[in-house]
């Protein structure tokens, strides 16, 4: 007989330890969690592959939006083809994060206001 109960008790911690993992990882694993590591990891890429201070000294004041956008036009083709998939990926996990916040912000407020 106790046997069996210890085997029982073995048998619940396991489960119990793996739904604990499971719950951290769904709420680190959040879409929001994840496009904001995406970004973060892009982001140090191009800080890995450009010399950054560089770009800032070259560039216009983004006052002047149309030099700006001519300056960020030549510089994103006269690049090499990583720097511009960073540039990209960066784009992409920008506009990511923004629709994971705005969706988040949303249900936030359903559930506080219509709740």
């Amino acid at each position: 007989m106790m046997k069996n109960d210890m085997t029982i008790s073995n048998i619940e911690n396991v489960v119990m330890r793996r739904v604990r993992r499971m719950y951290i990882l769904r709420v680190f694993l959040t879409p929001t969690v994840l496009s904001i590591l995406f970004l973060l990891l892009a982001v140090w890429g191009i800080g890995r592959e450009v010399w950054v201070a560089r770009v800032f000294q070259n560039m216009p004041s983004p006052v002047h939006v149309d030099a700006f956008a001519r300056f960020a036009e030549i510089a994103f083709l006269n690049t090499r083809f990583a720097v511009q998939v960073l540039v990209l990926a960066v784009v992409t996990a920008g506009i990511w994060f923004a629709y994971n916040l705005v969706r988040l912000l949303q249900q936030t407020m359903r559930y506080t206001v219509g709740g």
